[in-house]
C-alpha cells in the first residue's frame, strides 16, 4: 500500500535525487518511505533477455548478472506498458522465478530515460491482492527518478574501476622506472590530472545534470499541472540541451571505461535489422532538422550474436556523425551485408569529406580536424575513438573511404 498521499509523494520525490548510493540496498531503503514491500528486484533489459542486477535481500538462488531469456509477449509488455499490478501466476513472474520466494502480489514499473527503456523494477508482498493502482502510480513516479540514479550509479562504478586501474598502473610504473625520478614525476602528474578531470565530470557535471533532466521529465508529465505552450517549449529545450551535454560527458566516461579494460561484452542473438531500424528511428528527428533522408538497405535480414547495445552505439555514432557533417536536403545510406565469416555495415554520406592524410588520425582520442565547418559542431572528439574500440572489442575492424568534398564511407567488419 502507498504510505504517502499524492501531495506528500510529490514533496518526497525530489529527495530520491539526493541518494548517495553506497550499495544496492539504498535504492530500496528510499522506496520503503513510499511503499510497503517484502522483496525488491531490479533487472536490466536487453533485446531478448532480462539481466538481474540488484535485489532487496540476498538470495542464494540468484547470482549477479544472471540472464533470463524473454519471449515476444513479455518483450512487448516490458517495452510497451507503463507498468502493472501482477500476481504470482503471471508469466513474467514465473520466468524470473520470483514466485519461489512465496510472494503473491507484485508491482512492476519500467526504468527508462526519455523514451528508452533499459530495465524494470519489481516490488512484492506475501499477501494476495495487496497492491492497487494507486501503488503503481507511486512506483511509476519514483522509478522515473530512480532511472537516472541507477544510470548514475552504473557510471560511478566505472569511475571506481578507472581509479583502481590508474593506481595499479602508477605502482607498476614506479617499480619499473624507480631509477628515473624525473619520468616518474611526469607520470604521476599526468595521472593526477586525469583523476581530477574524471572526478570533476563525474561529480560536478553528471550528477546535477541528471537532476535537471529528471525534473524536466517530471514537469513534462504535467504531474504538477498543465503547462502553457511557452513553458512546454522551454522544458523541451532543457531536455534537448541537457541530453546533448550528458551524451558528451558519457563519451568521456566510456573512454575511461575502455582504458580501464572494464568494458565487457554481453552478447545475445538478434536480427541486424532491429538494431539498424532502432538507430534510424532515434536519429530521425535530428535528420529531419536538416531535411536529410536516411536510407537503410538490408538485402537479406540475418541473425547475429553480439552485444546489442554496443552494436547500436557503433551505428548511432557513425550515422549521427554523417548527419552532423552532411549538407541540408541530402541523404545518408546505410548498407548491411554478410557472408559465412562476418557481417559488414557501411554508412555513406555526401558531406565535407576527410583528406586521406588524416585517415590515420581521426580514430585517435580528442582529435578534431581543423575545418571551418567542423568548428561549428560541438564534440568531444571521442566518438570515432569509442566506435573503433567497440568494433575491435568484437574482434572486428573499421575502415574509411573519403576525400575532401566527396563525402565519407565508414565500413565496419565484424566476425560472425
Amino acid at each position: 500500500m502507498t504510505i504517502l498521499s499524492n501531495e506528500k509523494l510529490i514533496e518526497y520525490l525530489p529527495d530520491l535525487f539526493e541518494t548517495d548510493l553506497k550499495g544496492q540496498i539504498d535504492i530500496f531503503h528510499k522506496l520503503e518511505k513510499i511503499l510497503i514491500f517484502d522483496e525488491g528486484f531490479v533487472f536490466f533489459a536487453n533485446p531478448d533477455s532480462l539481466q538481474y542486477k540488484y535485489s532487496y535481500k540476498k538470495h542464494s538462488d540468484y547470482t549477479k548478472d544472471s540472464v533470463f531469456q524473454i519471449n515476444k509477449q513479455i518483450k512487448e509488455f516490458i517495452f510497451s506498458n507503463t507498468g502493472k499490478v501482477l500476481n504470482d501466476s503471471d508469466k513474467l513472474i514465473k520466468l524470473l522465478e520470483l514466485d519461489k520466494f512465496n510472494q503473491k502480489s507484485f508491482l512492476v514499473s519500467k526504468l527508462k530515460i526519455k523514451s528508452t527503456v533499459f530495465g524494470i523494477i519489481i516490488l512484492s508482498k506475501k499477501e494476495q491482492d495487496y497492491y492497487k493502482k494507486e501503488d503503481l502510480f507511486a512506483l511509476n513516479a519514483a522509478s522515473s527518478i530512480l532511472s537516472y540514479v541507477l544510470k548514475d550509479q552504473e557510471l560511478s562504478n566505472v569511475f571506481k574501476i578507472q581509479l583502481k586501474a590508474l593506481k595499479d598502473g602508477i605502482v607498476e610504473k614506479n617499480n619499473a622506472y624507480k631509477t628515473i625520478k624525473e619520468q616518474n614525476e611526469k607520470i604521476l602528474e599526468a595521472d593526477k590530472a586525469k583523476n581530477e578531470f574524471l572526478a570533476n565530470i563525474s561529480h560536478e557535471l553528471r550528477t546535477p545534470l541528471n537532476s535537471i533532466l529528471g525534473f524536466a521529465d517530471i514537469l513534462s508529465t504535467k504531474l504538477y499541472g498543465d503547462l502553457n505552450p511557452k513553458q512546454d517549449e522551454y522544458i523541451n529545450d532543457i531536455k534537448a540541451s541537457g541530453t546533448h551535454l550528458l551524451g558528451m560527458i558519457n563519451e568521456v566516461l566510456d573512454m575511461s571505461k575502455i582504458e580501464a579494460n572494464a568494458m565487457k561484452l554481453v552478447k545475445s542473438h538478434f536480427m541486424i535489422s532491429r538494431a539498424v531500424n532502432e538507430v534510424k528511428n532515434i536519429l530521425m528527428p535530428l535528420a529531419l532538422k536538416k531535411n536529410i533522408y536516411i536510407n537503410a538497405e538490408i538485402s537479406e535480414d540475418f541473425e547475429v550474436f553480439a552485444d546489442y547495445q554496443k552494436i547500436q552505439q557503433i551505428l548511432y555514432n557513425l550515422v549521427s556523425n554523417a548527419i552532423k557533417y552532411s549538407p541540408n536536403d541530402d541523404s545518408i545510406d546505410i548498407a548491411v551485408i554478410h557472408n559465412a565469416q562476418s557481417f559488414k555495415i557501411a554508412v555513406h554520406d555526401n558531406g565535407i569529406g576527410i583528406d586521406p592524410k588524416y585517415h590515420g588520425k581521426i580514430f585517435a582520442k580528442f582529435v578534431q580536424l581543423d575545418n571551418a565547418y567542423t568548428k561549428k559542431e560541438s564534440s568531444t572528439g571521442l566518438g570515432l575513438t569509442i566506435t573503433k574500440e567497440l568494433v575491435e572489442l568484437h574482434g572486428g575492424k573499421i575502415t574509411i573511404i573519403s576525400e575532401i568534398n566527396n563525402g565519407s564511407t565508414f565500413i565496419v567488419d565484424i566476425p560472425l
